[in-house]
């Protein structure tokens, strides 16, 4: 029987040729395979069947075109993809992603990290990732209805409550996930929990929208009570101001903490007094209806509006919650010159090799496909309430949410822990071999397929 190759440079060679030209994939897989591959090496059990290289080949790539008709009469088309990655646990489950930066490969990286990511939880979540180079800012509702219900027309024969449920990410938020969805009912005949993230008023989850912010949170948390400290207290630099970050920053401000920044893509703000509680209503008006610029928040209590990232500014805790490598290695320095205590990746990959290197050396550091899952977890629960037709409590969700999180932590703890009594925790080693073992493990009861 052909055993897993657990040298990390042929490995990754074999790789890089059976997927060229696709970086953030590569890189996604280093990440994981550097921790996998010795622990493979050190276990028998899990050297045969060729266990990671078929975790790394999706189960397929679907790819197609998305015409739809704008405004103004014009013809246009989108590519579209729906990466379906591994089922040995559960249906794929994983985002749909609308941005001009969309490629196959960032699917490919997002749905690589999203089986390890959905394993964790403990719940029964296969992983995938979807999206289009479809950009929906600047476009009204009628545009972007008629693109979801086209893209929808094709994805429609690909997923369903027990073979794939897509979710949001970013660029798909409650109103994208409403269109695809009620195409799907349109072309199904059917009404069942196909997608997450719906509206509450067809089958969604109360505290969805606040699941991945105030998850990374309670992760952090755990981080800091492992190690007989506590949140209150704290100062934390956040990056974003989509629903991770808002939420993130209003679970901060519940548990004690001071957040002192926020940003989008045109700067950041600074704000040496806080977010309390009126300046982040403002900050949810500002992004989630008026759809405004972050400087208004600097305009309108006095305080620093930079352009850049957030990650000169000193704090003990870290959250970067916009999008993938937003920080790289000489930020990742400043941070920890400043005295940073923790970070908690809010976003998928945020943060680039070099900086995931120091970080993991230097401080506490937690990697998304922990500590981002959050939101997955609350989308698998939306998956049970639709599946046995009820509806959970905030405080039902919540406390769920919260034990999820701290089950996600132990499996770190378990895996990653230091060697020597005073070794910090590798929460990196511990997320990738804690979510590997348990599907490498059904993948060898199952049988090859």
């Amino acid at each position: 029987m052909k055993k897993t190759c657990t040298n990390i440079d042929q490995f990754m060679a074999g790789l890089r040729k059976r997927n060229p030209g696709q970086e953030e994939f590569h890189e996604a897989v280093q990440e994981v395979a550097s921790d996998v591959l010795p622990f493979i090496a050190n276990h028998k059990d899990y050297q045969g069947e060729c266990l990671l290289e078929r975790l790394t080949e999706p189960d397929r790539v679907i790819t197609f075109r998305v015409s739809w008709v704008d405004d103004e009469g014009n013809v246009r088309a989108n590519r579209a993809w729906r990466v379906q990655f591994c089922n040995a646990i559960g249906p794929y489950k994983g985002g749909m992603r609308f941005d001009e930066t969309v490629t196959e490969s960032v699917l490919k990286f997002l749905g690589f990290e999203q089986i390890f990511k959905n394993s964790l939880t403990g719940l029964p979540m296969g992983g995938a990732k979807g999206g289009s180079n479809f950009n929906p800012k600047g476009k009204s509702d009628g545009e972007v209805m008629r693109f979801c219900q086209s893209l929808m027309t094709e994805l429609h024969r690909y997923i369903g409550p027990d073979k794939d449920v897509p979710a949001g990410d970013i660029g798909v938020g409650a109103r994208e996930i409403g269109y695809m969805f009620g195409q799907y009912r349109r072309l199904s005949h059917s009404f069942t929990g196909a997608m997450t993230g719906k509206g509450i008023s067809f089958g969604g989850s109360v505290g969805r929208k606040e699941a991945t912010g105030y998850g990374v949170v309670y992760f952090m948390r755990e981080i800091l009570h492992a190690v007989d400290d506590d949140i209150k207290g704290k100062t934390a630099v956040v990056s974003g101001s989509g629903n991770v970050a808002l939420y993130c920053i209003e679970k901060l401000v519940q548990l004690g903490a001071k957040p002192l920044t926020v940003s989008d893509s045109s700067g950041f703000i600074y704000d040496p007094d806080g977010i309390d509680e009126e300046k982040l209503a403002f900050l949810k008006d500002l992004k989630e209806v008026r759809r405004g610029r972050i400087e208004e928040y600097a305009e309108k209590f006095g305080c620093t509006f930079k352009e850049g990232r957030p990650w000169g500014v000193k704090a003990d805790l870290a959250f970067p919650c916009a999008t993938q490598n937003e920080l790289n290695g000489d930020e990742a320095k400043s941070l920890i010159d400043n005295g940073l205590l923790a970070l908690a990746e809010g976003a998928n990959m945020p943060c680039e090799s070099k900086a995931q290197h120091l970080l993991r050396k230097h401080v506490l550091y937690a990697p998304g496909k922990a500590s981002n899952a959050g939101g997955v977890a609350v989308s698998g629960l939306e998956q049970s309430q639709n599946s046995q037709r009820i509806s959970w409590s905030l405080e039902e969700v919540d406390k769920r949410l919260q034990g999820i999180m701290k089950d996600i932590h132990g499996k770190c703890i378990e895996h990653g822990k230091g060697k020597g009594a005073g070794d910090k925790t590798d929460y990196v080693r511990g997320a990738n071999i804690g979510g590997f073992i348990k599907v490498a493990d059904a993948l060898q009861e199952c049988g090859v397929f």
